[in-house]
């Protein structure tokens, strides 16, 4: 997938299909405008192509990004998109919605058709809607698709649903709704070495600032290390065995099967299940029996898988 972060012409001799959005956490609703624009272009001799922005230095989406650029990238080329334009917010966002068809729909892409969900907004202070960008773009001959949103226990998907869901500790939720495992790949930082005192020696992958944070708790994790997949039992929070209260909240992956020098590499960690809330113990015995049991359950559930 080629990636464009300006406002610029793309190689599309013959036009493009545009999928058009934000695309957090590229879920079940978002996968359906990549892959319709996708078809499309694959049908009709198009280039398949998506249209997303950068936010401003500073800027965080409430209540945090769910995945990482590079996820979110994998993502979306996984679905069949070969043109991706991600350009800075502030680049376009005070184009009318003329404007923005004609300069980024027309100029940019040369687009035949584009896909939307019906709650898409664009041009100055979201003025369009999806009623505007028919009658604008078919001016101009451009082909206006509005992809049904997605429902998931008989609600509409939404990143807002995934980040409760997430937040809730509901994990199967969230990745239902995703339509694949939540995901984290932060690079792998060092700790205090306590896990190899403890015989199950951990990576670190602690979340950086404006990305959303699951509930503290012990998970079932599977990690892709030099792309071999280890089960791994994560615990997220603030070590209330070792640490004070206050103390800074963790990420760390015990990985049983794995030995190896993995810092300042960035391993896909994906998370399957929810086990229960981080525990104080009275003695680091009653620690390691903890880690050792969600290691055995991990290993239980992916060998049935």
């Amino acid at each position: 997938m080629q990636i464009t972060d300006t406002l610029c012409p793309i190689p599309a001799p013959n036009g493009s299909a545009v999928a058009l959005g934000f695309f957090d956490g590229v879920h079940l609703g978002h996968r359906a405008v990549l892959g319709a624009a996708a078809d499309y272009a694959a049908a009709h001799g198009l280039v398949a192509a998506a249209f997303t922005f950068a936010l401003p230095v500073g800027n965080t989406l409430k209540g945090g990004r769910l995945l990482s650029e590079t996820q979110k990238r994998a993502r979306i080329a996984a679905l069949g998109i070969t043109q991706y334009m991600e350009p800075p917010f502030q680049d376009f966002c005070a184009l009318s919605p003329a404007a923005f068809v004609q300069q980024v729909l027309v100029d940019c892409f040369g687009a035949k058709a584009v896909f939307c969900g019906d709650n898409f907004t664009f041009g100055a202070k979201a003025a369009g809607d999806v009623t505007l960008l028919r009658t604008l773009c078919g001016a101009k001959g451009i082909t206006v698709q509005e992809v049904p949103m997605r429902l998931y226990g008989g609600k509409t998907v939404s990143s807002t649903r995934i980040r409760a869901a997430l937040e809730e500790g509901r994990i199967e939720d969230a990745n239902a709704m995703l339509g694949n495992p939540y995901t984290i790949d932060w690079p792998v930082t060092h700790g205090q070495g306590l896990g190899s005192k403890l015989g199950a020696p951990t990576i670190n992958q602690n979340y950086p600032a404006g990305t959303l944070q699951p509930c503290c708790g012990v998970y079932i994790t599977r990690a892709q290390i030099d792309g071999v997949w280890y089960p791994g039992a994560t615990g997220l929070g603030n070590r209330p065995t070792v640490a004070g209260a206050d103390a800074a909240i963790t990420c760390e992956t015990y990985l049983p099967g794995f030995a190896g020098d993995v810092y300042g590499k960035a391993p896909l960690l994906e998370f399957y299940r929810y086990l229960g809330p981080v525990q104080r113990f009275d003695s680091l015995e009653g620690l390691k029996a903890c880690i050792f049991g969600a290691a055995d359950a991990s290993k239980a559930y992916f060998a049935a898988r």
